[in-house]
């Protein structure tokens, strides 16, 4: 998975993941922005899986909770003409995600070590199947 430019591999599971019954975008979130820095709503239809992949490879390379993931999507906010501040991304849809990667047994919650999500055998195979492919 390391050898594989990180874009493709989020390609490529998102396409992996929209096969998925577990994996499946809430019906708020075709009218949610993906944090309080932003604007305005994802233009693309699939965004859903995409940050879904995203956060699959991210607890691959280190496990996380739900807070670190809101620092890692956040950016900064435009106030006006006040200087910017960063604000961090939603906390909603990382939960959601995780949840349902959880529902998908690729990811599951570290109650040894109270690190957040660690990655599952399955989840680990599932990422190296696809970065074998690529």
């Amino acid at each position: 998975m390391y050898d594989v430019e990180p874009n493709k591999l989020i390609e490529e599971t998102a396409k992996e993941l929209k096969n998925d019954e577990n994996i499946d975008p809430p019906e708020w979130s075709r009218f949610s922005k993906t944090g309080a820095h932003k604007e305005r709503v994802p233009t693309e239809r699939d965004w859903w899986y995409v940050r879904s992949a995203a956060i699959l490879r991210r607890i691959y390379v280190e496990p996380q909770g739900v807070s670190r993931l809101k620092k890692a999507y956040g950016g900064r906010k435009n106030r006006g003409y006040k200087p910017e501040k960063f604000a961090t991304g939603s906390g909603s849809i990382a939960r959601k995600s995780l949840m349902q990667l959880e529902k998908a047994g690729l990811v599951k919650t570290d109650k040894k070590e109270k690190t957040g999500r660690v990655i599952t055998p399955k989840g680990r195979k599932f990422l190296d199947n696809i970065a074998h492919k690529l």
